[in-house]
């Protein structure tokens, strides 16, 4: 643990790179092997906006990176945070507890405060309106969502007193569920279910992709499911019955645009308050 604990504390960019490309690359040949659902669409023009999307967010999270370090070294100086301030424990559990809260803060708290807060729904709906959702969709993120993700992580830096060693794993760890999770890729039910009592599976994330409340609104987590269940937030329904994208957002050819999507979160738009599935 501790050889894990110092090896992501100087992660080399090299190394968080390919963990990048070897996620995509493999989740991308599983969906060829394995599909959940068989899109009707060119997997390259599919993916040319979403990874569009990922490389400003790439930049965006490179740019404002000094950030997460100064902010990891102040509270480790400085004995601040939440992690720090609690007994001393095993090295694991340190890590295990400074992942799982930076996981609430950085990823469960900030997807849930999209959804309820208008603008900022208004602009997280560009990774909504996929209407093919897979690995490539996991970094389909509006450069103002990039932005107002980081602020939320760098303030669960500052809470939960997180060294930059945690937080560099906890964002490995982030991006690889994050692509796994989106994946269009066919587990067995009995597996998916079995994932999704500690972690977000497969199947959990994608019922959240689904174009109509209350199922949009629900299974916000990233990485561990206990926040969609201790908060009442986790909906289960069978995976046959998904339909991706908005439904008040429906047209697929400006959603593969990646001109309209940027322009996206400025448009008229009135999210519904009650949805009409059974």
């Amino acid at each position: 643990m501790e050889t894990i604990y110092n090896y992501f504390e100087t992660i080399p960019s090299l190394h968080r790179s390919l963990l990048l490309v070897s996620g995509i690359t493999l989740f991308w040949l599983l969906e060829g092997a394995v599909p959940l659902f068989r899109f009707n669409y060119k997997k390259w023009r599919h993916a040319v906006p979403n990874f569009f999307f990922t490389l400003t967010t790439i930049v965006i999270n490179f740019g404002l990176a000094f950030l997460l370090l100064w902010s990891a070294d102040w509270v480790k100086a400085n004995d601040f945070g939440i992690i720090n301030w609690l007994p001393e424990m095993p090295l694991w559990s340190y890590i295990l507890l400074g992942v799982l809260l930076l996981d609430f803060f950085g990823a469960y708290l900030a997807h849930f405060v999209e959804h309820k807060v208008k603008p900022l729904w208004m602009v997280h709906l560009v990774h909504h309106t996929d209407h093919n959702v897979d690995t490539t969709t996991a970094n389909r993120h509006h450069p103002i969502e990039s932005v107002i993700r980081f602020t939320f992580t760098l303030f669960g830096v500052f809470v939960v007193g997180t060294p930059i060693s945690i937080v560099m794993l906890y964002q490995a760890l982030s991006l690889v569920f994050s692509q796994f999770t989106h994946a269009n890729i066919k587990l067995s039910k009995r597996i998916d279910k079995m994932i999704s009592y500690v972690f977000i599976s497969p199947d959990m994330h994608k019922i959240h992709h689904h174009y109509r409340l209350p199922y949009t609104d629900s299974n916000y987590g990233n990485i561990f499911s206990v926040w969609d269940r201790l908060f009442g937030t986790y909906m289960y329904m069978e995976r046959e019955k998904l339909v991706y994208g908005v439904d008040v957002f429906p047209d697929e050819v400006k959603n593969t645009s990646i001109t309209e999507l940027l322009k996206q979160p400025f448009q008229p738009y009135e999210k519904p308050t009650l949805s009409s599935e059974k």
